[in-house]
Protein backbone atom coordinates (compact mmCIF):
# COMPACT_ATOMS: atom_id res chain seq x y z
CA UNK A 1 0.00 0.00 0.00
CA UNK A 2 1.43 3.39 -1.18
CA UNK A 3 0.64 7.17 0.27
CA UNK A 4 -1.14 9.29 -2.53
CA UNK A 5 1.81 11.52 -3.76
CA UNK A 6 1.62 14.87 -2.11
CA UNK A 7 1.22 17.27 -5.46
CA UNK A 8 -2.01 15.14 -5.74
CA UNK A 9 -3.80 17.75 -3.75
CA UNK A 10 -1.82 20.63 -4.87
CA UNK A 11 -3.36 23.37 -7.21
CA UNK A 12 -0.35 24.25 -9.17
CA UNK A 13 1.90 21.03 -8.71
CA UNK A 14 5.09 22.44 -10.28
CA UNK A 15 6.78 20.54 -12.93
CA UNK A 16 6.23 16.51 -12.44
CA UNK A 17 2.22 16.92 -12.99
CA UNK A 18 3.29 18.86 -16.72
CA UNK A 19 6.00 15.54 -16.94
CA UNK A 20 3.13 13.19 -16.43
CA UNK A 21 0.36 14.65 -18.73
CA UNK A 22 1.44 12.10 -21.22
CA UNK A 23 0.54 9.20 -19.14
CA UNK A 24 -2.67 10.74 -18.13
CA UNK A 25 -3.37 11.31 -21.77
CA UNK A 26 -3.72 7.53 -21.93
CA UNK A 27 -4.98 6.68 -18.98
CA UNK A 28 -7.86 8.89 -19.03
CA UNK A 29 -7.67 7.29 -22.93
CA UNK A 30 -7.84 3.17 -21.50
CA UNK A 31 -10.46 4.64 -18.88
CA UNK A 32 -12.90 6.04 -21.81
CA UNK A 33 -12.61 3.30 -23.76
CA UNK A 34 -13.12 0.54 -21.10
CA UNK A 35 -16.50 3.17 -20.25
CA UNK A 36 -18.11 2.66 -23.77
CA UNK A 37 -18.98 -1.16 -22.60
CA UNK A 38 -22.48 -2.26 -22.17
CA UNK A 39 -22.85 -4.40 -18.78
CA UNK A 40 -25.17 -6.92 -17.41
CA UNK A 41 -28.62 -5.33 -16.34
CA UNK A 42 -29.57 -6.59 -13.03
CA UNK A 43 -33.14 -7.87 -12.42
CA UNK A 44 -33.09 -5.46 -9.22
CA UNK A 45 -32.23 -2.12 -8.41
CA UNK A 46 -28.20 -1.03 -8.35
CA UNK A 47 -27.13 1.92 -6.65
CA UNK A 48 -23.96 2.67 -7.02
CA UNK A 49 -21.94 4.11 -4.51
CA UNK A 50 -18.48 5.94 -6.56
CA UNK A 51 -16.14 8.88 -6.90
CA UNK A 52 -13.84 10.17 -9.64
CA UNK A 53 -10.66 9.87 -7.47
CA UNK A 54 -8.18 7.13 -6.51
CA UNK A 55 -8.53 6.94 -2.63
CA UNK A 56 -11.29 7.35 0.54
CA UNK A 57 -14.16 10.06 -0.44
CA UNK A 58 -16.85 8.21 1.74
CA UNK A 59 -18.02 5.63 -0.47
CA UNK A 60 -18.19 3.18 2.33
CA UNK A 61 -19.97 5.22 4.29
CA UNK A 62 -22.18 6.43 2.17
CA UNK A 63 -22.92 2.96 1.44
CA UNK A 64 -24.25 1.93 4.90
CA UNK A 65 -26.45 4.64 5.34
CA UNK A 66 -28.20 4.24 1.57
CA UNK A 67 -28.40 0.44 3.05
CA UNK A 68 -30.18 1.26 6.19
CA UNK A 69 -32.47 3.45 4.21
CA UNK A 70 -33.45 0.48 1.68
CA UNK A 71 -33.58 -1.68 4.70
CA UNK A 72 -35.77 0.68 6.76
CA UNK A 73 -38.19 -0.16 3.93
CA UNK A 74 -38.22 -3.57 4.31
CA UNK A 75 -35.86 -4.52 1.73
CA UNK A 76 -33.35 -7.29 1.22
CA UNK A 77 -30.17 -5.35 0.93
CA UNK A 78 -26.73 -6.60 -0.68
CA UNK A 79 -23.60 -4.82 -1.09
CA UNK A 80 -21.16 -5.53 -3.51
CA UNK A 81 -17.60 -4.05 -3.98
CA UNK A 82 -14.05 -5.51 -5.45
CA UNK A 83 -12.77 -6.45 -2.19
CA UNK A 84 -9.68 -4.06 -2.74
CA UNK A 85 -6.43 -5.07 -0.62
CA UNK A 86 -7.93 -8.42 -0.37
CA UNK A 87 -6.59 -11.57 -2.54
CA UNK A 88 -9.15 -13.77 -2.95
CA UNK A 89 -11.25 -12.01 -6.54
CA UNK A 90 -15.16 -13.83 -5.95
CA UNK A 91 -17.87 -13.65 -6.45
CA UNK A 92 -17.59 -14.68 -2.92
CA UNK A 93 -20.32 -13.74 -0.03
CA UNK A 94 -18.23 -12.54 2.63
CA UNK A 95 -18.29 -14.18 6.02
CA UNK A 96 -16.33 -11.99 8.90
CA UNK A 97 -16.00 -14.98 11.01
CA UNK A 98 -14.30 -16.69 8.10
CA UNK A 99 -12.18 -14.49 5.87
CA UNK A 100 -9.75 -11.53 7.57
CA UNK A 101 -8.92 -8.37 5.55
CA UNK A 102 -6.35 -10.16 3.80
CA UNK A 103 -8.82 -12.39 2.11
CA UNK A 104 -11.54 -9.96 1.08
CA UNK A 105 -10.30 -6.28 2.30
CA UNK A 106 -11.42 -4.07 5.59
CA UNK A 107 -14.44 -2.09 3.51
CA UNK A 108 -16.01 -5.80 2.93
CA UNK A 109 -15.87 -7.62 6.07
CA UNK A 110 -16.97 -3.59 7.68
CA UNK A 111 -19.74 -3.45 5.14
CA UNK A 112 -20.64 -7.81 6.14
CA UNK A 113 -20.91 -6.88 9.50
CA UNK A 114 -24.10 -5.31 8.71
CA UNK A 115 -25.92 -7.18 5.79
CA UNK A 116 -24.88 -9.60 3.44
CA UNK A 117 -21.87 -8.93 1.37
CA UNK A 118 -20.37 -9.70 -1.98
CA UNK A 119 -16.90 -9.51 -3.10
CA UNK A 120 -16.18 -9.69 -7.10
CA UNK A 121 -13.47 -8.65 -9.34
CA UNK A 122 -16.38 -9.68 -11.77
CA UNK A 123 -18.83 -6.93 -10.33
CA UNK A 124 -21.62 -8.43 -12.92
CA UNK A 125 -20.83 -12.31 -11.84
CA UNK A 126 -20.98 -10.41 -8.26
CA UNK A 127 -24.47 -9.18 -8.91
CA UNK A 128 -25.71 -12.26 -10.62
CA UNK A 129 -24.65 -14.52 -6.80
CA UNK A 130 -26.23 -11.78 -4.66
CA UNK A 131 -29.61 -11.56 -6.76
CA UNK A 132 -29.60 -15.78 -6.60
CA UNK A 133 -29.02 -15.74 -3.24
CA UNK A 134 -32.17 -13.49 -2.48
CA UNK A 135 -30.75 -9.59 -3.02
CA UNK A 136 -33.77 -7.39 -3.79
CA UNK A 137 -31.80 -4.20 -4.02
CA UNK A 138 -27.94 -4.17 -4.65
CA UNK A 139 -25.96 -1.23 -3.18
CA UNK A 140 -21.99 -0.62 -4.70
CA UNK A 141 -19.01 0.77 -2.54
CA UNK A 142 -16.97 2.13 -5.50
CA UNK A 143 -17.73 0.68 -9.09
CA UNK A 144 -18.32 4.34 -10.99
CA UNK A 145 -15.75 3.18 -13.70
CA UNK A 146 -16.85 -0.55 -13.67
CA UNK A 147 -19.35 -0.72 -16.77
CA UNK A 148 -19.71 -4.43 -16.33
CA UNK A 149 -23.16 -3.83 -13.97
CA UNK A 150 -25.58 -1.38 -15.37
CA UNK A 151 -26.89 1.29 -12.50
CA UNK A 152 -29.95 2.11 -11.68
CA UNK A 153 -28.47 5.16 -9.62
CA UNK A 154 -25.24 6.51 -9.36
CA UNK A 155 -24.02 8.64 -6.64
CA UNK A 156 -20.76 11.14 -6.93
CA UNK A 157 -18.97 11.02 -3.24
CA UNK A 158 -16.80 13.83 -2.87
CA UNK A 159 -14.62 14.59 0.12
CA UNK A 160 -15.30 18.35 0.79
CA UNK A 161 -11.29 18.88 2.36
CA UNK A 162 -9.91 17.14 -0.65
CA UNK A 163 -12.06 17.52 -4.04
CA UNK A 164 -10.83 16.47 -6.85
CA UNK A 165 -6.89 17.19 -5.79
CA UNK A 166 -4.98 19.01 -8.42
CA UNK A 167 -7.53 18.23 -10.70
CA UNK A 168 -5.49 16.41 -12.70
CA UNK A 169 -5.87 12.42 -13.99
CA UNK A 170 -3.70 9.74 -12.65
CA UNK A 171 -0.61 9.59 -12.61
CA UNK A 172 -0.49 13.31 -12.68
CA UNK A 173 -3.28 13.76 -10.08
CA UNK A 174 -5.81 11.58 -8.25
CA UNK A 175 -9.33 11.93 -11.06
CA UNK A 176 -9.37 8.35 -12.30
CA UNK A 177 -11.29 10.51 -14.94
CA UNK A 178 -12.19 13.76 -16.02
CA UNK A 179 -15.04 15.29 -13.21
CA UNK A 180 -16.85 16.33 -16.14
CA UNK A 181 -17.40 12.35 -17.27
CA UNK A 182 -18.24 10.58 -13.78
CA UNK A 183 -20.67 13.69 -13.51
CA UNK A 184 -22.51 12.54 -16.69
CA UNK A 185 -23.28 9.06 -15.05
CA UNK A 186 -24.29 10.35 -12.45
CA UNK A 187 -27.86 11.43 -10.91
CA UNK A 188 -26.50 13.23 -8.24
CA UNK A 189 -23.30 14.23 -5.89
CA UNK A 190 -23.30 13.99 -2.67
CA UNK A 191 -20.35 16.41 -0.82
CA UNK A 192 -19.19 15.21 2.63
CA UNK A 193 -18.13 17.66 4.56
CA UNK A 194 -17.14 21.60 4.30
CA UNK A 195 -16.56 22.35 0.71
CA UNK A 196 -13.29 23.24 1.51
CA UNK A 197 -11.42 22.48 -1.94
CA UNK A 198 -13.93 24.27 -4.22
CA UNK A 199 -15.66 21.19 -5.85
CA UNK A 200 -19.04 22.17 -6.09
CA UNK A 201 -17.61 24.38 -8.69
CA UNK A 202 -15.79 21.94 -10.49
CA UNK A 203 -19.24 19.73 -11.13
CA UNK A 204 -21.81 20.48 -13.70
CA UNK A 205 -24.21 23.22 -13.53
CA UNK A 206 -27.16 20.91 -13.65
CA UNK A 207 -25.90 18.00 -11.34
CA UNK A 208 -27.64 18.37 -7.61
CA UNK A 209 -25.63 18.20 -4.90
CA UNK A 210 -26.39 16.76 -1.88
CA UNK A 211 -24.57 18.05 1.37
CA UNK A 212 -23.69 15.88 4.09
CA UNK A 213 -21.39 15.70 7.19
CA UNK A 214 -19.45 12.55 8.83
CA UNK A 215 -20.71 12.40 12.62
CA UNK A 216 -18.71 10.50 15.36
CA UNK A 217 -20.58 7.10 16.76
CA UNK A 218 -22.06 6.43 20.33
CA UNK A 219 -18.70 5.70 21.70
CA UNK A 220 -17.36 9.17 20.83
CA UNK A 221 -19.44 10.96 23.54
CA UNK A 222 -17.95 8.68 26.77
CA UNK A 223 -14.21 9.80 25.20
CA UNK A 224 -15.08 13.98 25.02
CA UNK A 225 -12.58 15.33 27.46
CA UNK A 226 -10.39 12.57 27.51
CA UNK A 227 -6.43 12.02 26.20
CA UNK A 228 -6.51 9.54 23.28
CA UNK A 229 -3.61 8.33 20.83
CA UNK A 230 -5.30 8.19 17.31
CA UNK A 231 -3.91 5.87 14.73
CA UNK A 232 -5.22 4.53 11.17
CA UNK A 233 -4.01 3.42 7.80
CA UNK A 234 -6.78 5.51 5.58
CA UNK A 235 -7.00 7.55 2.42
CA UNK A 236 -7.46 10.85 4.71
CA UNK A 237 -5.85 10.39 8.10
CA UNK A 238 -6.01 14.73 8.85
CA UNK A 239 -10.68 14.05 8.81
CA UNK A 240 -10.43 11.30 11.28
CA UNK A 241 -7.88 12.85 13.57
CA UNK A 242 -10.00 16.30 12.95
CA UNK A 243 -13.45 14.46 13.75
CA UNK A 244 -11.82 13.25 17.41
CA UNK A 245 -11.21 16.74 18.73
CA UNK A 246 -14.18 17.80 17.26
CA UNK A 247 -16.01 15.42 19.22
CA UNK A 248 -14.10 16.54 22.50
CA UNK A 249 -11.45 14.31 22.67
CA UNK A 250 -7.82 15.63 23.32
CA UNK A 251 -5.38 14.30 20.77
CA UNK A 252 -2.34 13.20 22.74
CA UNK A 253 -1.05 11.53 19.80
CA UNK A 254 -1.12 10.62 16.20
CA UNK A 255 -0.20 8.64 14.36
CA UNK A 256 -0.95 8.08 9.73
CA UNK A 257 -0.15 5.00 7.90
CA UNK A 258 -0.50 4.11 4.41
CA UNK A 259 -4.34 3.73 3.12
CA UNK A 260 -4.81 0.46 3.63
CA UNK A 261 -2.07 -0.25 5.99
CA UNK A 262 -1.63 -3.92 7.32
CA UNK A 263 -1.12 -3.88 10.34
CA UNK A 264 1.58 -6.32 12.07
CA UNK A 265 2.41 -7.54 15.67
CA UNK A 266 5.28 -4.98 16.10
CA UNK A 267 3.74 -2.56 14.82
CA UNK A 268 1.16 -2.95 17.15
CA UNK A 269 3.53 -3.04 20.29
CA UNK A 270 4.96 0.07 19.30
CA UNK A 271 1.81 2.15 18.97
CA UNK A 272 0.48 0.36 22.33
CA UNK A 273 3.69 1.32 24.10
CA UNK A 274 3.45 4.83 22.55
CA UNK A 275 -0.47 5.22 23.85
CA UNK A 276 0.78 4.05 27.26
CA UNK A 277 3.94 6.37 27.29
CA UNK A 278 1.19 9.59 26.25
CA UNK A 279 -1.26 7.69 29.15
CA UNK A 280 -3.99 7.80 26.74
CA UNK A 281 -6.50 5.99 25.47
CA UNK A 282 -5.43 4.10 21.76
CA UNK A 283 -7.97 4.48 19.00
CA UNK A 284 -8.68 3.51 15.28
CA UNK A 285 -11.19 3.81 12.87
CA UNK A 286 -13.67 0.19 11.94
CA UNK A 287 -11.85 -0.07 9.09
CA UNK A 288 -8.74 -0.37 10.72
CA UNK A 289 -9.67 -2.36 13.40
CA UNK A 290 -10.21 -5.33 10.66
CA UNK A 291 -6.94 -4.80 10.12
CA UNK A 292 -5.16 -5.15 13.69
CA UNK A 293 -3.74 -8.72 14.31
CA UNK A 294 -6.60 -10.66 16.84
CA UNK A 295 -4.89 -10.66 19.68
CA UNK A 296 -4.32 -6.47 20.22
CA UNK A 297 -7.83 -5.32 19.45
CA UNK A 298 -9.06 -5.78 22.83
CA UNK A 299 -6.62 -2.56 23.82
CA UNK A 300 -7.87 -0.72 21.06
CA UNK A 301 -11.33 1.63 20.91
CA UNK A 302 -13.13 1.80 18.14
CA UNK A 303 -14.53 5.72 16.87
CA UNK A 304 -17.25 4.64 14.45
CA UNK A 305 -18.77 7.90 12.01
CA UNK A 306 -21.94 7.97 9.91
CA UNK A 307 -23.32 9.92 7.58
CA UNK A 308 -25.59 13.05 8.61
CA UNK A 309 -27.39 14.70 5.31
CA UNK A 310 -28.31 18.32 5.50
CA UNK A 311 -31.87 17.33 3.51
CA UNK A 312 -32.68 13.42 4.22
CA UNK A 313 -35.52 13.95 2.10
CA UNK A 314 -33.41 14.41 -0.96
CA UNK A 315 -31.70 11.03 -0.34
CA UNK A 316 -34.62 9.21 0.21
CA UNK A 317 -36.30 11.47 -2.80
CA UNK A 318 -33.61 9.48 -5.16
CA UNK A 319 -34.22 6.04 -3.59
CA UNK A 320 -37.96 5.97 -3.52
CA UNK A 321 -38.56 5.49 -7.31
CA UNK A 322 -36.15 1.85 -6.89
CA UNK A 323 -38.06 1.12 -3.89
CA UNK A 324 -41.23 1.19 -5.58
CA UNK A 325 -40.19 -1.39 -7.97
CA UNK A 326 -39.32 -3.70 -5.08
CA UNK A 327 -42.30 -5.60 -4.21
CA UNK A 328 -41.98 -6.09 -0.02
CA UNK A 329 -44.15 -8.75 1.14
CA UNK A 330 -46.90 -7.48 4.13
Amino acid sequence: MMRAPGFWRESGGGLLPLLLTPASAVYAAATARRMRRSGWRAPVPVICCGNATAGGSGKTTAALDIGQRLANRGIAVHYLLRGYGGTLKGPLRVDPAVHDSMAVGDEALLLAAERPAWISADRAAGARAAVEAGAQAIVMDDGLQNPTLEKDLSLLIVDGGYGFGNGRIIPAGPLREPVSAAAARSRAAVLIGPDEAGAAAMLPPGLPVLRAALKPGPEAELLSGQPVFAFCGIANPLKFFATLTEAGMVLAGREAFADHYPFDDGDMRDLLAEAEALRAIPVTTRKDYVRIPPAFRSRVTVVTVRLEWSEPAQIEALLEPLAQRIPVPA
